[in-house]
């Protein structure tokens, strides 16, 4: 256990012998404050490893301070020798900074071993020379009131760190010397004697110096100025008082030059300051030197000035310093009219537009009503006008009477004369208008005079109608042909040409279509020979004054763009096997129709299908009906033939009537049809009862649509409409009879009974009747009183008798005792059979048509009740 503790110092040491080292350090250093930047501290060396590495680059250096500082860094001298310098990025300062800095030194290798080592640097006072603060230290300025007694003026301070801070008191000294001013030894600044301003020095210069203890010492400029005091009024130099001065000078202009003196100061007028006391905008002063400007625009013939030129202002001088005494003194400026405004209009270009038949002497122009001079004086404002001149003017118009302006027509305007024309129907007048006065000043004015033509003269055409013709095969935008219409009259205006009718088919609203600038005729779409062979056209030609219309003729030239149409389209056939040669298969004929070939152009020829050439069309050509036949026989027992369903594509071409060179080169139309043809065979039992075989023959009909019968579902559709609308129509008619003829029922007239007594009363009482129309009766009932059937309706509680021919009623004999009124007594004068009657809610129905007597008869109105009245009628209170 020793051996292994002996062994782990002895270890330790040879590590210590083979470590990095700092040598010198720690250590203690001192430096000066307010040493400059470089200024040694400490040097030191490195001592490096047992390996011998080298100390990295930028080591060592101060990784830390206390306190921070960056007062310090580390420079290296040669080798493993560095040293310790300020940076001069911080004063060091005795007094008002610390005094001692723990700065700690990093070394490392490259190997990394590294060693720390901390260097203590103390600041060392120094002797500072004192200084004044602030902005003493600058100079001083000081001004003292000339007169003013002697004494006191100003205490100087400095400082020094070191005599401060020991309470050496500090020595002042004012050089040079003066007599009229002392330094105290406490820094106190004395005036001794009265100083004048106009007699003396204006102002001292002096240097105050101060020293410390050994005799270090600062020093600082001092200006005495003596202030001069002004106690006499200012008097004015300049006599004159009013001034002529024309208008529109420019700003800054110097109209007049106002002079003062002081005599606290004579001879130094730039001491005095001079202001307008007058509120204007017209002039303004120099404060310094008195001369009056112009401010703004001075116009005579505008706003306050035309009315009265004259301007009076006051002008104040007053001392300069602080403005001690002050002298007012009035002017008086009078503008006067200049002619700058030369003569002008409102406008200097007129147009004017006068008819080609204006008469001779026509007023065309009156400038005066356009023309003013703004001058506010005459001969200023007053003008003229210069004789006419310009291009086409001579001879035409004149300035009646001279020098007027008024301008007038003394020629010919004729739009269509030839000598306007070459003018161009527009002429240039040019007049000047121009002061009477000096300078003169002219404007020129340009009237442009243009002759608005009339419509003298009809449009028409060249041609009094047009006939074109056009190839039905052209297509769209084919050039037909062209019109053309003039009017004499002058200028030419455009024409716009139009169709105005004419030109439409079933299938499109405008075949033709017209340029409207050039007149031309061109196709919207193909014409078509067959539907119109000749269109009638109306084109209209429309200026801005006039319009025309011709009639123009197209006619469409015939070509051969149909095909053949061939009936049936389409066919299925069934034939023996054993037909013989030569023989109409089932009489089977093709009729071919063409719209625009001869029935004897057509040439017919079959397509595939028709294998060994078993079957053939005769004729096949010549002729609009051809018939099938069978050219050879079927030879199925051979092998030549094989197949038992034909399916034939026959060509009808219209060329036949074309020789071979011809058919080269003309347009062929070809239509199709298609044969269906199924061969039977031989029926293989033999049927003893038929003596030959029995062939049914299948005929296959096909509905098929053709672009050429456009019409056919047109029709059909029209008729349609038209039969529908007919059929609505009588609907319509046969109502209104039966609403006509059979009216609904209403209640009868009614008579109401009167009892014999009342009828003096009878204008008094309020009849009142309440008819219910349309009411819904959904239920019955039999009245107890009459036996009689009567329908209710069970929400509102109207009711009505039944119709008498839907019922059979049993009528029964009411005893007298049973009629009771509304008040339960009987009423007087009252008969038996008065007193039968309905319930009160019957009563009121008693007046309808179904009401009946005792007997089962219709009643009468003498046999009602004469109560129903009295209940149903309220009657009206005699007038008292």
């Amino acid at each position: 256990m020793q051996a292994a503790i002996l062994s782990l110092l002895l270890l330790g040491a040879l590590s210590e012998g083979q470590a990095l080292h700092l040598i010198h350090l720690p250590a203690t250093g001192n430096v000066a404050e307010n040493s400059p930047p470089e200024t040694s501290v400490h040097k030191f060396s490195v001592k490096l490893s047992a390996s011998l590495s080298p100390v990295m680059p930028g080591f060592p250096l101060i990784i830390n301070s206390s306190p921070l500082t960056e007062a310090f860094r580390v420079n290296w001298l040669s080798g493993t020798d560095f040293e310790v310098v300020t940076t001069g990025k911080e004063q060091l300062d005795f007094e008002t900074g610390p005094h001692i800095f723990d700065l700690q030194i990093y070394v490392k290798d490259d190997v990394g071993v590294t060693d720390l080592q901390i260097l203590t640097v103390q600041v060392t006072d120094v002797n500072e020379p004192p200084e004044f603060q602030g902005n003493l230290a600058k100079g001083l300025d000081l001004s003292i009131v000339e007169g003013a007694n002697p004494g006191f003026l100003y205490q100087f301070e400095a400082f020094d760190p070191e005599d401060t801070r020991q309470n050496i008191p500090l020595s002042y000294f004012l050089i040079p010397s003066s007599e009229n001013f002392t330094m105290s030894n406490n820094a106190t600044l004395f005036s001794t004697t009265e100083l004048d301003f106009e007699a003396g020095h204006r102002s001292y210069h002096f240097v105050v110096e101060v020293r410390d203890s050994q005799g270090l010492k600062a020093s600082t400029a001092l200006r005495i100025n003596i202030v001069n005091i002004n106690d006499e009024v200012p008097r004015f130099t300049s006599p004159r008082r009013v001034y002529r001065i024309p208008e529109e000078l420019g700003p800054g202009t110097i109209v007049a030059n106002i002079t003062a003196e002081d005599p606290d100061d004579k001879g130094f007028t730039s001491f005095l300051l001079y202001s307008i006391t007058t509120v204007n905008s017209y002039f303004m002063i120099n404060q310094l030197t008195g001369t009056i400007q112009v401010a703004r625009r001075l116009n005579r013939d505008a706003g306050e000035l035309r009315q009265n030129p004259a301007i009076s202002l006051e002008v104040l001088v007053k001392d300069r310093p602080f403005g001690g005494q002050e002298n007012r003194k009035q002017i008086t400026f009078i503008v006067e009219d200049i002619n700058d405004n030369p003569s002008t209009c409102t406008k200097f270009t007129f147009s004017i537009m006068v008819p080609e038949r204006a008469a001779k002497g026509t007023l065309l122009l009156d400038l005066n009503k356009f023309c003013f001079d703004d001058d506010s004086e005459a001969p200023n404002n007053q003008f003229n006008f210069t004789t006419p001149s310009g291009v086409g003017s001579s001879g035409r118009f004149l300035q009646d009477p001279a020098g007027s302006g008024k301008i007038v027509l003394i020629g010919d305007l004729d739009y269509e004369n030839p000598s306007n024309l070459a003018a161009g129907n527009k002429y240039t007048v040019i007049i000047q208008v121009q002061d009477v006065a000096p300078p003169y000043y002219k404007n020129n004015i340009y009237i442009y005079i243009l002759t608005s033509p009339e419509n003298e003269f009809p449009l028409v055409f060249d041609s009094p109608s047009y006939v074109f013709a056009v190839s039905e095969l052209s297509p769209a935008r084919t050039r037909i042909g062209q019109v053309h219409a003039t009017d004499k009259d002058l200028p030419q205006g455009d024409i716009v040409y139009s169709i105005s009718t004419g030109g439409a088919s079933l299938q499109y609203p405008n075949i033709f279509w017209i340029n409207p600038q050039t007149g031309e005729l061109q196709l919207v779409t193909k014409a078509d020979y067959e539907t119109s062979p000749v269109h009638i056209l109306r084109v209209q030609a429309t200026n801005s004054e006039d319009s025309s219309s011709v009639t123009v003729t197209v006619n469409i030239l015939e070509e051969n763009d149909e095909k053949p149409i061939c009936t049936p389209n389409s066919y299925f056939l069934a034939i023996p096997v054993d037909l013989k040669v030569g023989t109409n298969i089932q009489n089977f004929k093709l009729t071919c129709t063409d719209l625009d070939s001869s029935p004897r152009s057509f040439r017919y020829s079959i397509g595939p299908g028709n294998i060994n050439r078993h079957f053939t069309f005769s004729p096949n050509a010549g002729s609009n009906v051809t018939s099938l036949l069978l050219a050879t026989r079927f030879d199925y027992a051979s092998g030549l033939d094989k197949i038992w369903n034909y399916k034939l594509l026959v060509y009808i071409t219209d060329d036949n009537l074309l020789s071979g060179r011809k058919r080269a080169g003309a347009l062929v139309e070809t239509g199709t049809v298609t044969l269906s043809i199924s061969v039977i065979p031989r029926p293989t039992t033999v049927v003893t009862t038929t003596p030959r075989p029995r062939v049914t023959y299948q005929i296959l009909r096909k509905n098929v649509y053709s672009p050429s019968a456009w019409y056919v579902p047109f029709v059909i559709t029209l008729g349609s409409v038209l039969l529908l609308g007919l059929l609505v129509s009588l609907i319509v008619l046969l109502a209104k009879a039966i609403y006509r003829h059979c009216p609904r029922k209403t209640g009868k007239h009614r008579t109401f009974l009167v009892k014999k007594g009342e009828m003096k009363d009878a204008k008094r009482e309020l009849v009142v009747e309440t008819i219910q129309m349309n009411t819904v009766f959904d239920g019955e009932a039999k009245d107890p009183v009459t036996g009689a059937i009567y329908e209710f309706n069970s929400k509102s509680g109207a009711r009505r008798w039944k119709d008498p021919l839907t019922q059979m009623p049993k009528w029964k004999e009411s005893r007298p005792q049973e009629a009771v009124t509304g008040e339960g007594t009987k009423p007087p004068g009252g008969s038996d059979k008065e007193r039968d009657g309905l319930s009160s809610k019957a009563q009121a129905e008693d007046a309808g048509p179904g009401s009946r007597n005792q007997d089962g008869r219709p009643s009468t109105p003498k046999e009602r009740n004469p109560a129903l009245k009295s209940q149903a009628s309220p009657k009206l209170h005699p007038e008292k």
